[in-house]
């Protein structure tokens, strides 16, 4: 019976703008035009740039420039304390030569997560953040995930991965947006 299934869970926060904020920015080039696009502006303006033929330069983002908290630092950090750090990540856009850095900014606000779990994709898209979480969790077990991101469109990707599973597969999939003002 579904009911007495047993739960391994997992926690999934993105880093910008929902751990953390930052003064990292992204340069758009298109011809002899350049615009730096601010980290909180990215989730908003960046497909347009992207439709419009742009290329990006986002090695800005292996650092983490004058970070201060982010709206979900304390639930990261409640996570952590009530199951541990070996089932609570940070998957990220920016690139894999971030995770030192965020690593370090984190160990700066008394949060020890293990670096192997601070996950630079590389990727913005919402289908890499869904694809990342059905390989590396779901395939391999945890059937209780609960997933935040500052990208309304990230969400919406993990939200539908999460519908593709069968009733009764996952126990529980929670894919939320983050909330905040600047």
């Amino acid at each position: 019976m579904e009911d007495n299934k047993l739960t391994y869970g997992a926690s999934v926060f993105d880093f910008d703008e929902t751990v953390g904020f930052s003064n990292n920015v992204v340069y758009a080039s298109k011809d002899d035009s350049v615009v730096k696009i601010a980290s909180d502006e990215w989730p908003i303006v960046g497909e347009k740039y992207i439709a419009e033929g742009y290329d990006f330069d986002f090695t800005d983002f292996n650092k983490v420039t004058n970070g201060t908290p982010g709206p979900l630092i304390n639930k990261l950090r409640n996570q952590i304390n009530k199951y541990g750090n070996d089932r609570v990540y940070i998957l990220t856009a920016r690139q894999s030569d971030s995770e030192k850095a965020i690593h370090k900014w984190l160990l700066t606000q008394d949060i020890e997560l293990k670096l192997e779990n601070i996950v630079g994709l590389g990727n913005s898209t919402g289908e890499a953040k869904a694809k990342w979480i059905k390989e590396n969790l779901i395939n391999l077990g945890v059937n209780d995930i609960y997933f935040v991101d500052d990208a309304f469109s990230n969400v919406e990707a993990v939200k539908q991965m999460f519908e593709e599973y069968p009733k009764g597969f996952l126990i529980k999939g929670k894919s939320i947006i983050t909330k905040w003002k600047n």
